[in-house]
């Protein structure tokens, strides 16, 4: 069943109402007995979840590729020395 969002232009009351789609429409206020509570246009909210064909069929585009300067940062990344260090060039310093 649908959730409507009504208001009234008398006092400016809101409420969420579930109703079904055959249901008539509300018209009394619930807070002041106005015969001015009116449904609201809204968007209808929903989230899809889990694994399904939407997600695996029809959720668009490929895999984004690694970014430019992602890859220049590896690239310049200083290899690992052979003997285990940090590949830094800090002979003599004794770090290691």
């Amino acid at each position: 069943m649908p959730i409507y969002a009504y208001r009234c232009s008398a006092c400016g009351h809101a409420k969420d109402v579930l109703q079904k789609l055959s249901d008539a429409p509300l018209t009394a206020c619930p807070a002041c007995g106005a015969e001015s509570f009116s449904k609201q246009l809204t968007a209808a909210g929903f989230q899809l979840k889990g694994s399904g064909w939407y997600a695996t069929d029809f959720k668009g585009g490929a895999a984004a590729a690694p970014a430019p300067a992602a890859a220049a940062e590896a690239a310049s990344a200083p290899a690992p020395a052979a003997s285990g260090g940090c590949g830094t060039s800090c002979a003599g310093s004794g770090c290691h």
